[in-house]
């Protein structure tokens, strides 16, 4: 297989395509240590938000205590596994419980969750820093 160009994103690129799937990556920390763990997301008004149920780590982990949320990183990616071409994008930001029951109604009718278990919770995701990159053919000159 030839070699790769791995060319950066700009944020706004970025976001457009995390927007463009529904499953990511949530990375935060659990007694010290990272966690991840894979949901499905959506993209709104510049905010990742996903489900989460009661006894979920996060859950607890992202109420607010004065505080804007707790530290996470999201990722998302369309790498193909026979071509190795595609993106990947990575947020880091602050994770928050939506606490608001209108804004809970409505992401319940918007996101699903994948799993057969109640999701009680909506967690929304500020991007402070929004990073990605796009991997093409060498021998192609890279996307302006």
């Amino acid at each position: 297989m030839e070699p790769r160009r791995s060319t950066d994103l700009d944020s706004a690129e970025a976001l457009r395509l995390l927007g463009s799937v529904s499953l990511g990556r949530i990375v935060f920390t659990r007694h010290a240590l990272p966690a991840v763990r894979p949901v499905n997301h959506i993209l709104d008004d510049g905010h990742i938000v996903i489900r989460t149920h009661e006894g979920a780590a996060l859950t607890s982990y992202a109420r607010r205590n004065g505080g804007p949320g707790v530290v996470v990183a999201y990722e998302a990616d369309a790498i193909d596994p026979d071509t190795h071409l595609g993106w990947s994008v990575v947020v880091t930001g602050y994770a928050e419980l939506v606490t608001d029951e209108r804004e809970q109604e409505r992401y319940r009718a918007m996101l699903r969750p994948w799993v057969q278990q109640t999701m009680d919770h909506a967690v929304r995701i500020r991007p402070d820093l929004v990073t990605g990159f796009l991997l093409t053919e060498a021998d192609r000159p890279p996307p302006e």
